[in-house]
C-alpha cells in the first residue's frame, strides 16, 4: 500500500459476481465514503457496495524478531 493510499483509509468497494471486487474510491473519512456510496446506489440501484476501513499492512511486512536472528 502506497503512502497516498494510507492517507485515504476508507474505501468504497463494488461487489461483483464470483467473489470479485473493485475499489471504486478512497476517502479520508467515513462520512465522505458513505455519501459517495449513496450516490452510487442511486445511479446503479442493482449494484452492491460496501465500505471498508483498509489500513493495509505495516511498513515492515513479514519481518519479526525471529527473522532478524
Amino acid at each position: 500500500m502506497t503512502y497516498s493510499q494510507r492517507l485515504y483509509p476508507w474505501a468504497v468497494v463494488r461487489l461483483l459476481p464470483k467473489m470479485q471486487r473493485v475499489v471504486v474510491g478512497r476517502f479520508r473519512n467515513r462520512s465522505d465514503a458513505e455519501g459517495h456510496m449513496q450516490a452510487l446506489k442511486r445511479l446503479m440501484p442493482d449494484g452492491k457496495f460496501i465500505i471498508v476501513f483498509d489500513i493495509g499492512q505495516g511498513i515492515e511486512e513479514g519481518s519479526s524478531e525471529e527473522n532478524r536472528e
